[in-house]
């Protein structure tokens, strides 16, 4: 049976090396990602240099201020860095079809049986095959971005996310199956994805200060800490934790200002199952997604993109050119002409995608019924999930994949 082989790619002070990358200057110096000096906001990244003075992520940017008042304060670019998440994941589908993002700087990566497909004469083991692979990736999104990252590779999800930290900055560390409980053994709790401060202050009351301790530790004393999360915990500490990647987590809250019309606007998704149900249900909510993003920029689209990527990693686009739209009926009819005519092969799919392009700006103007009916459902369905949140109204063809709530 094989291994299941995780890999946590975590982009290092991802806002703060964006920055420098905009703002040569700032290399080598002191920065704080968050807001102006002595303003308010909170701290949303802090430089290696930033963080020897106690600046940390969370604080507020007046407490940062006076930590380290020499510091560069910048305020943040939050389109830049969704340009550059994007690149990063580019790179990333390049050597895995299962990439499942994490945040905006985290993008946990699925390795599973991909041994053979990286393997090369001077690897010592299929270890080796994988810990090369995952060092060309961050070497590549160096290269091509001049982005730092960590990597941390493992058999579970937890396991991988205590090698990333232990292998920061920069750096990539595997650890060897079989030998998680002795890795973690040694480790602050704190060390280990769930346990917050407070957690940790109370397993230090109780006399728990090591994973190992942790993973020893009775149930008993567990479950009033943790509650029903405790026996997972304790499995997590002894590095049995599960390999399941667990659902996409948006990378950003887009940044859709109003009246933007130059570029595009794109969505994607990376998956395992293909189902007929589940690809109807993932095209459907990806039409979505970027219909609402264009009526939240106040554009209608003039050519529609579907991308669609197969599990040996083919990629292919189509385009068609339509009269310009927002309305998702509109964008989702001509998606599945696009997937009928380009699904060629019977072969498993791991990425599909859809992107809007040619954008023009709805100046107030007569409309034709059928559009103003169409902007009218969209509105409505805009304004629910305003108040409701995003899943509160969906296509139907969006919930045949038994996904939605």
């Amino acid at each position: 049976m094989r291994l299941a082989r995780i890999a946590c790619l975590d982009l290092d002070t991802f806002f703060v090396s964006v920055e420098r990358l905009l703002d040569p200057s700032l290399r080598g110096k002191a920065v704080v990602v968050g807001g102006r000096r002595g303003g308010r906001g909170v701290v949303t990244s802090a430089s290696y240099e930033a963080r020897g003075f106690g600046v940390r992520s969370g604080m507020s940017i007046r407490d940062a201020t006076a930590l380290a008042p020499h510091a560069v304060f910048v305020p943040g670019n939050h389109e830049a860095y969704a340009k550059y998440s994007t690149g990063t994941r580019e790179i990333v589908e390049r050597f895995s079809p299962i990439v499942i993002a994490a945040s905006i700087d985290e993008q946990y990566v699925d390795f599973h049986g991909c041994e053979s497909l990286y393997r090369q004469p001077a690897d010592a083991d299929d270890d080796a095959t994988i810990l090369r692979t995952v060092r060309t990736i961050t070497r590549t999104i160096d290269a091509e971005l001049g982005l730092p990252a960590s990597a941390g590779i493992a058999t579970s999800k937890s396991m991988a996310k205590v090698a990333c930290n232990l292998a920061k900055p920069n750096g990539v560390r595997l650890v060897v199956p079989g030998t998680e409980a002795a890795t973690l053994a040694p480790l602050g709790v704190r060390k280990l994805p769930g346990i917050g401060p407070v957690s940790e202050e109370r397993l230090h009351r109780a006399g728990i200060r090591t994973l190992g301790e942790l993973a020893c530790a009775p149930e008993a004393l567990l479950r009033p800490i943790f509650g029903a999360y405790a026996n997972g915990l304790r499995c997590d500490a002894l590095g049995l934790g599960s390999s399941d990647l667990g659902r996409e987590r948006p990378a950003f809250r887009e940044h859709d200002p109003r009246g933007e019309h130059v570029g595009s606007i794109s969505n994607e998704r990376t998956f395992v199952e293909t189902s007929a149900a589940a690809t109807e249900s993932q095209l459907s909510g990806l039409c979505e997604r970027v219909c609402s993003r264009a009526r939240t920029r106040g554009v209608r689209a003039g050519r529609v993109t579907l991308r669609l990527r197969y599990a040996d990693f083919h990629t292919i686009t189509r385009s068609r050119t339509i009269t310009p739209t927002s309305v998702d009926v509109e964008v989702h009819g001509v998606v599945s002409d696009l997937y009928r005519r380009a699904r060629t092969r019977s072969l498993a799919i791991r990425l599909l995608g859809v992107a809007l392009s040619r954008l023009v700006f709805e100046e107030p103007q007569l409309k034709l019924v059928a559009f103003e009916r169409g902007d009218q459902r969209g509105l409505a369905v805009d304004a629910v999930r305003e108040k409701f949140g995003y899943d509160a109204v969906h296509l139907a063809t969006t919930l045949a994949g038994g996904r939605a709530r």
